[in-house]
């Protein structure tokens, strides 16, 4: 099959043939429709996880975490999956050979979770990652509705998930942007509208006397969001570097993404439902990968790429 791989040691993206493999017990074997590029490809291209101590060094690593598309084999034991059925599942290990920016891809079957009639692959593909990263960090803090709660980079795919998964309980969240994005953010439930810049902690507060009961920084701000949090509060980082200390008493703790088949069967259901926002920045050919990741790379998009093989 055909696959998208890093070498180490090196930037370019090569499209090669790999090994294709059947699922063992408990496994699916996915034909891929559809998968997404995300920022840890870019990390992982990078050499990002061996500088990082988070792999051991190796020649490959396969890229791509999220994937939509049907079912192409189903391993011993697994039940509740037939061969032809729609899925859409996440890859959360960074050490592999081949990812899900493949023709196929397996997968542990209870990272896999049915994709509903209608959910159209290609938008479905955005999913996984990143509305699994905002709905586990959201759970991190625990708010309850009327709290409210501070989401930095909140145009971004994770960022906007999370403010859409936390208006929708009833959480009153300043979302915090480019001034550009404040209709768009509106639309998904933000209350209030903070435009990025100085004195960030400062302008939130004067929405919000006292200071936020949460932060969710998917821009990685840190100390500039964490002030914006009352004492006591509650942060949360997207990147484990970028978590400040906890001053104030305020818990900070930072979300390591993790497969959840249930967890992503609620999602897709909301996206099905028009309840969940999905955005599409662009879609290329697998050959095209190396343009695809210069794109994802280039920054100021709405939305993410996406590869179809």
């Amino acid at each position: 099959m055909r696959a998208v791989i890093a070498r180490a040691g090196s930037s370019v993206i090569e499209v090669v043939t790999a090994a294709d493999r059947e699922p063992g017990p408990g496994q699916l074997r996915i034909r891929v429709a559809a998968a997404t590029v995300n920022p840890v490809d870019l990390l992982v291209a990078g050499g990002g996880p061996v500088r990082f101590g988070l792999v051991g060094a190796r020649e490959v690593f396969g890229l791509g975490w999220d994937v939509a598309g049907e079912v192409a084999g189903v391993g011993a034991g697994v039940v509740g999956f037939a061969v032809g059925d729609a899925v859409l599942g996440l890859r959360d290990r960074l050490d592999v050979r081949t990812g899900a920016l493949a023709e196929f891809v397996v997968l542990d079957a209870d990272a896999v979770a049915p994709r509903p009639a209608g959910l159209d692959p290609v938008a479905a593909a955005t999913i996984p990652l990143n509305a699994l990263t905002a709905r586990q960090g959201l759970d991190l803090v625990g708010l309850s509705a009327g709290s409210t709660l501070v989401v930095t980079g909140a145009a971004g795919a994770v960022g906007a998930y999370a403010v859409e998964l936390a208006a929708a309980a009833g959480v009153r969240v300043a979302a915090v942007a480019g001034e550009a994005d404040e209709a768009l953010l509106r639309d998904l439930g933000a209350r209030w509208f903070v435009p990025r810049g100085a004195d960030l902690a400062d302008r939130i507060r004067e929405e919000i006397p006292g200071g936020a009961d949460a932060a969710f920084d998917t821009a990685m701000l840190g100390p500039d969001a964490l002030d914006a949090v009352r004492g006591g509060g509650d942060f949360v980082a997207v990147n484990a570097g970028a978590a400040p200390p906890g001053l104030r008493g305020i818990r900070v703790q930072h979300v390591w993404v993790r497969a959840n088949g249930p967890q992503l069967a609620e999602l897709a259901e909301l996206a099905a439902t028009g309840e969940l926002t999905l955005r599409v920045a662009e879609t290329h050919p697998l050959s095209a990968a190396g343009r695809a990741f210069a794109r994802a790379e280039a920054g100021g998009l709405r939305g993410r790429v996406v590869l179809v093989p």
